[in-house]
């Protein structure tokens, strides 16, 4: 056998080598301890995520309005605390500052179960103590896959994090395999949640979010300080900042709202819901594999235009079509789709900036959707409220049109990749 006939046989030898080092990765050094964190903290927020609603509509029988301020109180405050988070990663060190913004989730769920036992004498006070849980451990129901979630305030230092451990040809792959790992585990706990009491969730939820603390203990990563506090990728962070702020509105108008939807309208049992909502997650989570091939083949763009697309025209269904097993389906498959390019757009973002901006950058864009998203849950909150239901899908159809647009127009001439920003000490 000539060496030319054996030369395709090694070169495809060679890609799984490549994946294989990679999956190995998972499970040893830093990416492996901060997987293990991402679990724990995973599992915790899917309980909390869908407890929380059945606790005021139900259990506390509170209306959807107080609910719709609390996802509101949660999202602003997780803005802010993922601006603050994006700065400390850059300015004063990522394994520091993960450790500090770790410990928000567990003393938020351990703060809604101390409320929760306080006699009735005291509901303003448990109200106050909700609302501190809410914005501590970012009650904001804007969507675990987009980071925006319960928790939401960890994940700019998370990205910034496997920004760090990664590079621009195997980023995307990383992000996707993390966020595909992290809405598993949300899946997994959501499904758990139905075992307890829906007050018991909260200590359960508190000592798993607990343990993943530890497990950082052991981290050890390189740091990246920024050199100057000045901004250096001022013109593609606003960009992505516009594209996020709509981002966020669109899924502040129906994402944290979709399971009261599914209470007001078809008055789904909790333990339904549980299982629908861990289904959800899962079909979400495998969809988040898809996006390295995506991101190959059409670039991010694109694959943001077609993904998000989909799921806004099926959105458009639910309050339209008043048949279960179709709202059921649009429910299971429109996450999906919405983060399905979420790890392309998390490269193409950290690929056009410099590593000591990496931090802010995220931070940044996370603060930009997530105090629009709360724009987005006080409308929906409201007309909820006084049962104008598909109002809310109407206005997200228009905007996610509108988001698209934007996207081509600032990156539409960048097919895939686009080539990394020089890193400090370059050029």
């Amino acid at each position: 056998m000539t060496a030319s006939s054996r030369m395709p046989s090694n070169t495809s030898s060679q890609l799984p080598l490549q994946y294989q080092k990679r999956v190995s990765d998972l499970f040893r050094g830093p990416m492996g301890l901060l997987v293990a964190f991402r679990v724990s903290r995973s599992i915790a927020a899917g309980m909390v995520a869908l407890a929380l609603p059945y606790l005021l509509l139900q259990t506390l029988h509170r209306g959807s309005f107080l609910l719709g301020m609390l996802y509101t109180a949660g999202a602003v405050a997780t803005a802010l605390l993922g601006l603050g988070t994006g700065y400390l990663t850059d300015l004063w060190g990522r394994k520091r500052t993960l450790t500090l913004v770790g410990l928000l989730l567990p003393f938020s769920s351990a703060l809604v179960y101390a409320a929760l036992r306080l006699p009735a004498s005291a509901a303003h006070l448990q109200t106050s103590l909700l609302f501190v849980a809410a914005m501590l451990g970012g009650y904001s129901a804007t969507g675990s896959l987009m980071g925006g979630g319960v928790g939401g305030a960890a994940q700019p230092i998370q990205s910034a994090v496997v920004a760090g451990l990664t590079n621009s040809e195997n980023r995307t792959w990383y992000f996707s395999v993390l966020t595909f790992v992290s809405a598993i585990f949300a899946a997994l706990g959501a499904l758990l949640e139905r075992l307890f009491t829906v007050r018991d969730v909260f200590l359960v939820a508190t000592l798993v979010a607990s343990a993943g603390l530890l497990l950082l203990l052991r981290l050890q990563l390189n740091e990246f300080r920024a050199p100057t506090r000045r901004l250096k990728s001022k013109g593609t962070i606003g960009k992505f900042s516009l594209t996020g702020i709509i981002n966020g509105f669109t899924q502040g108008l129906i994402a944290p709202f979709l399971i009261p939807f599914f209470v007001l309208v078809y008055h789904m049992p909790r333990s339904a819901m549980s299982v629908w909502g861990f289904a959800s997650g899962v079909i979400g989570s495998f969809a988040l594999l898809a996006a390295p091939a995506l991101d190959a083949q059409w670039g991010f763009v694109k694959s943001i235009a077609l993904t998000r697309g989909l799921g806004t025209a099926l959105l458009l269904l639910m309050p339209l079509v008043h048949w279960l097993p179709l709202a059921l389906f649009i429910y299971l498959v429109t996450p999906a789709l919405r983060v399905m390019a979420l790890p392309a757009q998390q490269t193409a973002l950290t690929d056009r900036v410099q590593d000591h901006e990496v931090g802010r950058a995220l931070g940044l864009n996370q603060v930009a959707r997530l105090a629009a998203s709360s724009g987005g849950i006080v409308f929906t909150g409201f007309f909820f409220d006084v049962s104008e239901i598909a109002l809310p899908f109407y206005a997200y159809a228009l905007l996610m049109a509108g988001n698209i647009y934007l996207y081509f127009r600032f990156f539409g001439e960048q097919r895939g990749k686009a080539p990394e920003a020089p890193r400090e000490g370059e050029g």
